[in-house]
């Protein structure tokens, strides 16, 4: 029987050429090499599954929890729809530069390509310098050959609906939605359990050994969703509101939580929980057990906690399946 009790893991701090330094300052932990761009908080992607950072399990990976608890750490719904399979992969990114223009394939068009959930994702802004922007969509519907026109000329860039960015700001993007994140942008991400990425545009930038940065047009062009929506921003929670739904699909579902003293939650056993501390601190207690969250931690609770009580001030985000 798993311990009913959270589960902190050791973050992935990913190196990547558009990479800054908010994600380590943000996190109050020291910075191991330039340019970090993402943390993976809680990740079963193969090769980087997350490890548990402390307790009875440390040490111990995603997977090995699966194959120990199953059921008992995702919940029997969610174990029994993912085949055993981890279905989120949560992070924190640092956009000290432009993200290249991408696009994710959905469910079917990823398995059959790579044998992988597709990858449907949402953004919380936690910090947006001045002048910061999302891209998110398309400005004007466009056809298949035009799309590889504009790749190939590169003017890619002028069909892509552009949002001024700010803390607070979310963002659903369906798999399928082209999209890139702007340079000054600090968010959250929760998404599917993918890393499949297919570039479009990338700026003209190089690797390490000077080499253009690999784009996927035609692999793109079966993924992207080519129609035009009036507003891809997602409606601002009420801010007198405590507890607010940020985002819901076939996936999962994120809410924002504003945390000022003392909150009980509690959920049924379907599906884990994650819960992403995103400002100030707060203090999970249950079952005796006492576990701190801060700015930029990530704690996931087994689906057997079915309930437990948050003490503190901030603001947290919490994602279930």
């Amino acid at each position: 029987m798993i311990e009913k009790a959270p589960i902190r893991f050791v973050p992935y701090l990913k190196s990547v050429i558009w990479g800054g330094n908010k994600i380590c300052s943000y996190k109050g932990i020291g910075q191991p090499e330039p340019n970090i761009g993402e943390s993976w908080e809680i990740s079963a992607v193969p090769g980087h599954e997350s490890v548990v950072a402390e307790g009875p399990y440390k040490g111990m990976k995603m997977t090995e929890l699966i194959e120990c608890f199953g059921p008992e750490l995702l919940g029997k719904s969610v174990f029994e729809r993912y085949d055993g399979q981890f279905p989120l992969l949560v992070k924190l990114i640092d956009a000290n530069d432009n993200l290249s223009v991408q696009v994710h394939p959905d469910d079917d068009l990823a398995n059959e390509r790579h044998g992988s959930l597709g990858k449907t994702e949402m953004w919380y802004i936690i910090q947006a310098d001045e002048g910061a922007r999302i891209y998110s969509g398309l400005n004007r519907e466009l056809t298949p050959e035009e799309y590889v026109s504009m790749v190939e000329d590169n003017t890619i860039e002028q069909a892509l609906a552009v949002h001024d960015s700010h803390a607070g700001d979310v963002f659903f993007l369906p798999a399928g939605r082209v999209h890139a994140i702007g340079a000054g942008n600090l968010l959250a991400e929760i998404q599917e359990s993918s890393d499949i990425t297919y570039r479009i545009y990338d700026y003209d930038r190089r690797d390490a050994d000077g080499n253009p940065r690999e784009l996927h047009t035609e692999l793109a062009k079966d993924a992207i969703d080519y129609t035009f929506h009036e507003d891809y921003k997602s409606e601002a929670p009420d801010p007198a509101s405590g507890h607010a739904r940020l985002a819901t699909c076939d996936h999962f579902y994120v809410d924002r939580v504003l945390l000022d003293g003392n909150m009980d939650l509690s959920y049924d056993d379907s599906s884990f929980t994650v819960l992403m501390c995103l400002e100030g601190e707060a203090r999970v207690e249950c079952e005796g057990v006492r576990m701190p969250l801060k700015s930029g931690e990530t704690l996931l609770l087994p689906a057997v906690l079915t309930s437990f009580v948050m003490k503190g001030r901030g603001t947290l985000l919490i994602a279930r399946c």
